[in-house]
């Protein structure tokens, strides 16, 4: 069957989930095919493999015909991680990204369902940056739920039991990372969508001598940072001048505003507490601020010495912040009250509602463009479709992570990264933000089309990987030429993206991967 038929037959299915379905079947039963169509079709089928279906997906993982694709690894067995991780059918794995189903998207604990959040994940290496699927392994650590409606499903396939926390639970991470460092002595790891009190404690502990980094605080932190900035290009403003109101204080929140934070310190020569100063934060309980007892560690950096104001619009009346950053997965919280105050005090206001599912954005696209006048510089978690007025289409951008996490990781396996440092996620972000014209960021166009993405992500890998080596925290690969070779290259193509390009996976015309 060609790739244009099976997108007919796609297009065919009503419903979204019918859709992921067949394209996962697509996948298990005639791979080159699933992986041109994601490869040659991105922008289209990325909805149905990743977000906003995959949610659904992994909300109704245990009643769907699911073949699960990832290795499960479950609390207990801990002496039995790498005799399993030895028997996976593929053994050259270069990138894993591994969950524990606490905190999946905006919805919450979905235990072992969260299997499909990593399945989708990894998918995103190979659509994005060409990295060769085979090296790719999406892994679930089970210790358990507390999503108590999982525990009575007699479909529920996972540990019948509450979730380890402390000493216990870190011991099972401990047993993971260490039977992956034996079993794959360089490998990248993606913490993905693991609730803040792990979260920001894993990469805390590993971050510093192994190639990992948390796609939910460093990623996300990476995109906004990118929107932020190229929004700031249609303004004329600098990000000195900027006063960002976050709605919502978690890892997603707190991850963004230290990224602006050191942006703002190594180019704008702030100290880092000055600079932390240019954010606040409104949690579920009001302004985050320094008469508050009671926050949680990753919260005091933020706590300001201000008044505190219980609701959002006080907090912009008050405030009169530039940007509103919206990380809360509190549907509707961006109310036309707060859009107009937003407004009336900006010429071109900030808004980006991220929470994902699209469901659990804080606000719409076209809540935004009508309560600003189409004035708004906005951009989402979840794709929104364009607005036409007065014959002009405005686009809604979507701050994907899918546009720096695949490059950035791709960038680490090719140089055997130590470590990801902060330096990478700045310049990324720094890079991005200069890829759009300003005709396009006139109609809100703050990313590059994401049907390019794949020569984004080659310009990205490629930077990356030269800071990666320039700083120390990688190496040259051995098969490296920093003189182009005698093959034709576009014009102005650097080394490294030669290299780069040579190095992603091109999909078979026949038989399986």
């Amino acid at each position: 069957m060609s790739v244009a038929s099976t997108l007919e037959d796609i297009r065919s299915k009503e419903h979204d989930i019918d859709k992921y379905l067949y394209l996962r079947d697509l996948q298990r039963q005639r791979e080159p095919e699933f992986y041109s169509l994601l490869v040659q079709h991105t922008e289209e089928i990325l909805p149905y493999v990743y977000t906003p279906t995959v949610g659904e997906a992994c909300q109704r993982y245990h009643h769907l015909p699911l073949v699960p694709r990832g290795l499960y690894l479950e609390a207990g067995s801990e002496n039995e991680f790498l005799e399993r991780m030895r028997a996976w059918p593929l053994q050259d794995v270069r990138v894993v990204v591994v969950t524990d189903g606490e905190r999946i998207l905006g919805l919450g604990d979905l235990g072992t369902g969260g299997m499909g959040i990593a399945e989708g994940k990894i998918l995103l290496y190979t659509a994005a940056a060409g990295v060769d699927p085979r090296v790719c392994l999406p892994v679930f650590l089970d210790v358990g739920t507390n999503n108590e409606s999982l525990l009575q499903d007699p479909m529920y396939k996972g540990l019948r039991q509450h979730r380890l926390r402390g000493a216990a639970y870190h011991e099972v991470v401990a047993s993971f990372m260490t039977a992956l460092r034996q079993w794959q002595p360089h490998v990248l790891v993606q913490f993905e969508d693991f609730a803040n009190h792990n979260a920001f404690e894993l990469l805390n502990e590993y971050r510093s001598h192994a190639c990992v980094f948390n796609d939910d605080i460093q990623g996300t932190a990476c995109i906004t940072l990118a929107g932020l900035l190229s929004a700031l290009r249609a303004t004329g403003k600098s990000l000195a001048e900027q006063r960002i109101l976050f709605y919502g204080a978690g890892e997603a929140g707190t991850g963004i505003a230290e990224l602006i934070a050191i942006a703002l310190e190594r180019r704008h020569g702030m100290t880092r507490d000055q600079a932390r100063k240019h954010c606040l934060f409104m949690d579920s309980k009001g302004l985050v601020c320094a008469s508050r007892t009671n926050l949680q560690p990753h919260k005091l950096p933020f706590a300001h010495d201000l008044p505190f104001q219980r609701g959002l619009l006080d907090a912009v009346k008050t405030f009169r912040p530039t940007a509103l950053i919206g990380v809360s997965a509190v549907k509707d919280a961006f109310t036309p009250d707060v859009i107009q105050a937003m407004s009336s005090i900006n010429e071109r206001p900030i808004i980006f509602p991220l929470s994902n599912p699209t469901s659990k954005a804080e606000c719409t696209f076209e809540e935004a463009f009508s309560g600003s006048a189409g004035s708004v510089l906005f951009a989402s978690g979840s794709p929104f479709s364009p607005i036409t007025s007065n014959g002009v289409t405005h686009h809604a951008a979507q701050a994907n992570n899918a546009y720096v996490f695949p490059a950035i990781g791709f960038a680490a396996v090719l140089t055997r990264a130590s470590t990801i440092s902060d330096n990478v996620f700045l310049a990324a972000a720094e890079m991005l933000s200069h890829m759009t014209t300003l005709e396009e960021l006139d109609r809100g166009i703050l990313f590059p089309r994401f049907s390019a993405i794949q020569a984004v992500s080659v310009s990205l890998t490629a930077a990356v990987a030269e800071q990666m080596v320039r700083a120390g925290e990688g190496m040259p690969p051995d098969d490296f030429d920093p003189v182009l070779s005698d093959v034709p290259q576009p014009a102005g193509t650097s080394a490294w993206e030669a290299y780069v390009r040579s190095k992603m996976f091109k999909v078979p015309l026949h038989s399986k991967l």
